[in-house]
């Protein structure tokens, strides 16, 4: 059971917070860890999938997470079942560290299944929340938790995952930060394999071996290569909030609600009606709207989130 002094607090404007989650917007004013920090000079893969993986996705995972750390890359994930645990267990056993980002407070192991992993990720890494101690495990918190997954990381890699999963909007969320994305291919008409396959077929990087995203960190590591990855999500950003503005099939209402949105940031109809200060019923009326025209996407229940893309 982790203590409550053993979970420290930081604070956006401590030097701890980590660098690449402060240099993008919608991230935490305050993180609660316990376990040490990431380290912002050290090359950083964030490992997602599917929770009722293959014993194929589970292989692959494993020897990825263990590889990758042999390196002396951190992996990042968010110690669910499957695919995101047994990638930080092969990061442990090559040796290396590994972080999990929770839905949850830090001093709640969620699932319950991963006592074991849980302790030892706070010996070779660390357990970072943007929950207060305490807070349990809910649904609306894991969506947003992924933007901080991808935010940890230099690279996404999706090792299985259906076509509608949450390792998809991790990639949603990677993407609008500018981040490079990977997939693991697998066979077709698999059902598990289906949202990596889709991922490659947009154009994500195959990641055939380890040594493939070696090969990536060591181009990204040039700080001209990612401030430039940086600089195109930002002129993205501002390409995608031109063509909404210039609109002339959405109504004001539309247009007023995806502005209260957020590419990292997931948020309810109640919290869009507040920040837009419009009567819930026109929130509602303007977000079918957005979701027809792919401009957002439903990422929980009933929680909302600005889409990557418009649809062509």
């Amino acid at each position: 059971m982790v203590k409550r002094d053993e979970i420290k607090m930081i604070g956006k404007n401590d030097e701890a917070y980590p660098r690449r989650m402060r240099a993008l917007g919608s991230m935490p004013e305050m993180l609660y860890v316990t376990g040490e920090m990431p380290d912002d000079t050290a090359p950083s893969v964030a490992i997602v999938g599917a929770r009722l993986c293959s014993s194929y996705g589970r292989e692959t995972a494993y020897s990825f997470g263990r590889e990758l750390a042999k390196a002396g890359v951190q992996i990042i994930s968010g110690m669910a079942a499957g695919v995101d645990c047994t990638a930080q267990e092969g990061a442990l056993d090559g040796g290396g560290k590994s972080w999990a980002v929770l839905g949850c407070g830090v001093d709640v192991c969620y699932p319950r299944g991963n006592t074991s992993l849980y302790n030892r990720l706070r010996k070779q890494g660390g357990i970072l929340s943007e929950q207060p101690p305490g807070t349990p495990p809910m649904g609306c918190y894991f969506p947003a938790r992924n933007r901080i997954i991808s935010a940890l990381a230099d690279v996404v890699l999706v090792v299985e995952a259906k076509q509608r999963s949450g390792s998809l909007i991790t990639v949603d969320f990677a993407l609008s930060q500018g981040k490079s994305v990977y997939a693991v291919p697998g066979r077709v008409g698999d059902a598990l394999s289906d949202g990596c396959n889709y991922l490659i077929a947009q154009g994500a990087s195959i990641a055939y071996a380890p040594e493939a995203i070696l090969e990536e960190l060591k181009i990204l590591m040039d700080s001209a290569s990612y401030a430039k990855s940086m600089a195109l999500a930002a002129s993205f950003r501002r390409a995608l909030l031109r063509q909404v503005k210039g609109s002339s099939t959405l109504t004001p209402e539309a247009k007023k609600v995806y502005r209260a949105l957020s590419f990292e940031d997931v948020f309810c109809p109640d919290q869009v009606a507040e920040r837009a200060k419009m009567p819930i019923e026109d929130v509602r009326s303007a977000l079918t709207q957005l979701l027809k025209e792919d401009l957002v996407k439903e990422a929980a229940r009933d929680s909302y989130i600005r889409n990557k893309a418009p649809s062509s």
